[in-house]
């Protein structure tokens, strides 16, 4: 049986796994980047301590996953709870590393010149910084994503559920359509992410003034 014969047969299954995979996807993207942001703006004014907090994170980035599972779960138990906390301690590295050098490479001049014109810190950071910074940002994002697809494969070690459940399914029998079908499923959804993203930065780029 061909691996397409394998997919058309056990459509439903490869559906139901693929939602399950999105909605660690959707759920630990939306946790990552709200709590990026409350790291990006505790840090943007105290260059050493973002120094120190990309440092750490970029420490905990290089953790293989499987280790932080095992961490957690005699905390949190098996499952996608476990799986979404490792995927967000991971995401932190790549969203506060880019969002920082988005915010700190707008130009010195244009902020003198919004402060020269009466605006607000804040102003300041949400009118001129943000919107110059949305590159990096995006990219951090999409840099983001793609992990997240990868290692929330991996997850199903712990019954967290999603594309991961077939293939370790398929390596434990040696099945190889269960095998490449479930990779293609994962490799068609990082893909996707990596498609949205790229085309939500090139709009951003070319709405922003030159």
């Amino acid at each position: 049986m061909s691996v397409f014969a394998y997919m058309a047969s056990h459509a439903d299954q490869l559906i139901e796994a693929t939602l399950e995979h999105l909605a660690l996807l959707g759920a630990t993207m939306g946790i990552s980047c709200v709590f990026a942001a409350f790291v990006t703006l505790a840090c943007l004014r105290r260059e050493r301590l973002a120094n120190a907090v990309v440092e750490l994170l970029g420490a905990v980035y290089s953790i293989p996953s499987i280790a932080l599972f095992a961490l957690l779960i005699p905390l949190t138990g098996l499952g996608s709870t476990s799986a979404v906390l490792v995927m967000v301690v991971y995401n932190q590295f790549m969203l506060v590393r880019n969002a920082l050098e988005g915010l700190r490479g707008v130009d010195a001049d244009l902020i003198e010149a919004a402060r020269g014109m009466g605006f607000s810190e804040r102003q300041v950071l949400l009118d001129v910084r943000l919107p110059l910074a949305l590159p990096a940002i995006i990219a951090g994002v999409r840099l983001a994503s793609i992990s997240t697809v990868g290692i929330a494969t991996i997850a199903a070690t712990i019954n967290a559920g999603g594309l991961g459940a077939i293939l370790l399914s398929g390596l434990r029998s040696m099945n190889m359509d269960k095998i490449l079908a479930a990779t293609l499923c994962s490799a068609a959804i990082a893909l996707a992410c990596d498609a949205l993203c790229r085309a939500l930065e090139g709009r951003v780029r070319t709405r922003m003034p030159r």
